[in-house]
C-alpha cells in the first residue's frame, strides 16, 4: 500500500510485510478504543426482538449508561482489541502482499479498482479472523440487560465466553456465522480500500496538481479514512444484520434462515428494520477508521517504509 512522505534513501525498519502487519495492529488497536461504544449500542439495537425494546439508538444508549454504567458501553471490548488488532494487522497485510503481486505484474502504477480488488480480496482473508472474533464480542455484549437469554450463566470475560462455546459446540461454534461475515467482507474490504486510496489521489490532486496517492497529509488520510469506513459500511450494513442474529441466536441454523426470517418482519413496509443501529454505526465509522488510517500511515512511516 501506498504509504505518506517515504523519501528513496529512508532504510526501511523491518520488511515492508512486517511493517504492514505491525502498522495494522496500531489501526486496529486505534479503530477500538474510538469506536467500542457505538459498536455496542449498533449490536444491541439490532439483536433486540421485535417488537423492538428500545425506541432509538439513543434511548439504548440511555438504558445502557443507566443499568451498566459507561463501562457497559465498552462490554466485551477485550475481544476486539485482542482480536481486532491482530484482524486489522492481517488484513492491512493481506492487502499489501495482494498489492504487491497486482505490481509484479505491471510496469505502471496501479490503478484505484487494481486496489480496490486487492482490499476485496484481503477481505476474504480477513473474515476468518474476524469470524471468531466478533461472535465473542456479540456474545459479551448481548447478555446483559434485555438481550439476556434467561436461565444462561453470564460469561465472565472473553477466554471465558470462548472455552466455553469451544467445549459446548467444538470450533463450529466460534465459526458460527463465516459464511455471512465472508459475504460481508469482501465487498465491504473492496469499498473501503478502493475509496480510500481514491480519495487520497483526488485531494492530492487537487493540492498538487498530481495522482499520487502517497504524497497525502494527514489531514487527508483522516478524511478519506474516514469517508472509507462509511463506504464501507453502505456495502455491508443488511449482511451485518444477518450475521449478529445468527452469532446471538442458535434458533437460526444457517444464515439464509436468519436472513428469511428477517425479511418476513420486513412485511408491511417495515423496511428499517434492516438498518436498526445504522445510526451508531454511522456515527463510529467516520471517527474509528479516520483514525484507523491515520495510525497505519503514521506507523509506516516511521517504520521507513
Amino acid at each position: 500500500m501506498e504509504t505518506v512522505g517515504v523519501t528513496e534513501d529512508r532504510q526501511e525498519v523491518v520488511p515492508k510485510a512486517i511493517g504492514d502487519f505491525i502498522a495494522g495492529t496500531m489501526g486496529g488497536w486505534a479503530q477500538v478504543v474510538v469506536g467500542h461504544p457505538f459498536d455496542t449500542i449498533k449490536v444491541r439495537m439490532q439483536t433486540q426482538p421485535t417488537p423492538p425494546i428500545y425506541k432509538s439508538s439513543m434511548d439504548c444508549l440511555r438504558a445502557t449508561i443507566k443499568g451498566e454504567g459507561v463501562p457497559g458501553l465498552y462490554r466485551g471490548v477485550t475481544s476486539p482489541l485482542a482480536g481486532i488488532g491482530f484482524c486489522n494487522a492481517v488484513v492491512f497485510a493481506a492487502n499489501g502482499f495482494f498489492l504487491r503481486i497486482f505490481q509484479e505484474n505491471s510496469s505502471e502504477p496501479l490503478t484505484i479498482g487494481q486496489k480496490a480488488i486487492a482490499g476485496g480480496l484481503a477481505g476474504g482473508v480477513m473474515s476468518f479472523m474476524n469470524c471468531p472474533v466478533e461472535l465473542l464480542k456479540v456474545k459479551l455484549q448481548t447478555q446483559f440487560g434485555t438481550s439476556a437469554i434467561p436461565g444462561h450463566k453470564p460469561y465472565t470475560g472473553v477466554f471465558n465466553c470462548g472455552v466455553r462455546t469451544f467445549k459446548e459446540r467444538g470450533i463450529g461454534g466460534l465459526y458460527r456465522g463465516l459464511g455471512i461475515t465472508i459475504i460481508r467482507d469482501i465487498p465491504s474490504f473492496w469499498a473501503y480500500f478502493g475509496l480510500y486510496e481514491g480519495m487520497k489521489t483526488a485531494f492530492v490532486y487537487r493540492r498538487l496538481g498530481v495522482a499520487d496517492g502517497s504524497k497525502s497529509n494527514g489531514f487527508e488520510q483522516f478524511m478519506a479514512g474516514g469517508f472509507a469506513g462509511i463506504a464501507a459500511w453502505l456495502t455491508a450494513y443488511p449482511q451485518d444484520v444477518i450475521k449478529s442474529r445468527v452469532q446471538m441466536n442458535y434458533k437460526f441454523k444457517s444464515a439464509s434462515e436468519a436472513a428469511k426470517a428477517l425479511l418476513q418482519e420486513t412485511r408491511g413496509g417495515n423496511w428499517r428494520i434492516l438498518f436498526r443501529g445504522f445510526g451508531p454505526t454511522i456515527l463510529r465509522a467516520f471517527p474509528a477508521n479516520a483514525a484507523t488510517f491515520v495510525a497505519y500511515e503514521w506507523t509506516t512511516k516511521a517504520l521507513g517504509h
